[in-house]
């Protein structure tokens, strides 16, 4: 036998996940890239209210949800790849729409319905990604750091995307070679925006498309409706106590801020990585999830008392990427024998569902009154951290099953 190619056979990072893991990384940038531009054109070319511009964004979360009872079905009765090519070339189809002349898309309730078609193809995407096809291009025994290597370059985008999206609509101004009015300039800006996004989401597509997936015979008996592959009823109490965490990030995202304090959030996620690696490997359990909430809410207390203040960034960065890795692993240790898929989709829901839907929460209630918007969310973290101490890791802890 040959001992080099088999070295090269149990190897994680091998081409395919490499071209996985970019995929993953573009596909979740070509959505982040819309947080914070896609408000910024629906209230200065559309002009929408802050309420309507909410229960837009908000929409993207309930989308999420929607075609997840068809996952399993899906992967089991057709190729897998393809799955999520289709999801991926309708979702960069549907960046299109914004091309449309903005005076015909004045009804929010298009727009809305555009926003819940997104998450719902996005979240169909996602599902079957980190739920199969990175799970297929692995050995057994990699799995666990397969999914929590793939899901830090899906948390990259939560930083890189945004910025970019923001840097996108500065430069274009600044080279727009002719002056024009407000609501045709902000259209023209947020074009190349959606432009750039579907250039991503093709190129997510090009990248799996370089992957080869084995034929699988489709199995006999499965459901058209099913929970398997979309979400995990027994971890519920570690869902909702990722959504505390996950939302107040997301409505601090809907603050205005300039595209490099989205940048700072990735050297707090870099020092994250270096955490998890020299402070916390042999460290207590509950101490990893306890100091990155800790970070978050020392975040939140600095901006309540100085927005100016160049630690918050990496702070929310640090905390964040602390805090959501936990919660990850804890997924999968929660899970039985074939339901790691389910795992990661309840967690992936967990996270994007929870960032949606406070982006949405942030621009209904909050537009305008960033006092109250801080308050609420360090409320939210605070009953996060005291959740997770006086209930949830117990409970964790009672429940694993690896």
């Amino acid at each position: 036998m040959n001992t080099q190619n088999t070295t090269v056979h149990i190897r994680l990072w091998h081409r395919e996940f490499w071209l996985m893991a970019v995929a993953n990384l573009l596909l979740s940038m070509s959505v982040t890239m819309l947080i914070p531009t896609l408000p910024l054109w629906m209230t200065t070319a559309l002009h929408f209210t802050s309420k309507e511009v909410g229960l837009i964004m908000g929409a993207f979360a309930v989308g999420l949800f929607l075609p997840g009872v068809f996952c399993s079905y899906a992967v089991q009765q057709q190729r897998r790849n393809m799955v999520f090519l289709r999801c991926v070339l309708l979702l960069g189809v549907s960046m299109i729409l914004p091309m449309v002349p903005s005076h015909a898309l004045h009804l929010p309730l298009v727009i809305g319905l555009w926003r819940l078609l997104q998450g719902a193809l996005f979240g169909l995407a996602q599902m079957v990604l980190t739920s199969t096809l990175i799970i297929d291009t692995c050995e057994s025994h990699q799995r666990t750091e397969a999914n929590h290597s793939a899901t830090w370059f899906g948390r990259f985008a939560l930083s890189l995307g945004p910025m970019l999206g923001l840097l996108l609509m500065v430069l274009s101004e600044a080279l727009c070679p002719v002056h024009l009015d407000s609501e045709c300039e902000n259209d023209l800006l947020f074009l190349n925006v959606v432009f750039v996004s579907l250039v991503f989401c093709l190129a997510a597509m090009v990248l799996v498309l370089m992957i080869h997936f084995p034929f699988r015979v489709p199995e006999d008996g499965v459901r058209l409706i099913s929970l398997d592959r979309f979400f995990l009823v027994s971890g519920f109490p570690l869902f909702l106590n990722l959504m505390l965490v996950t939302v107040p990030i997301g409505m601090l995202m809907s603050m205005p801020v300039p595209a490099n304090s989205y940048g700072m959030v990735m050297i707090g996620f870099l020092l994250a990585l270096l955490a998890q690696r020299f402070v916390f490997r042999n460290a207590e359990l509950k101490s990893e999830v306890v100091t990155g909430l800790i970070m978050i809410s020392a975040a939140l207390v600095i901006l309540l008392a100085s927005r100016m203040s160049p630690l918050t960034t990496p702070l929310l960065g640090l905390g964040l990427g602390i805090v959501g890795t936990r919660f990850l692993l804890f997924f999968i240790k929660l899970s039985r024998h074939c339901q790691r898929g389910t795992s990661q989709s309840t967690f992936m829901l967990g996270w994007e569902s929870g960032l949606a839907l406070g982006v949405g929460l942030g621009y209904y209630f909050f537009a305008g009154n960033t006092q109250l918007l801080l308050t609420v969310a360090l409320s939210l973290v605070t009953l996060s951290l005291v959740m997770y101490v006086a209930f949830t890791h117990q409970w964790f802890v009672k429940h694993k099953n690896r």
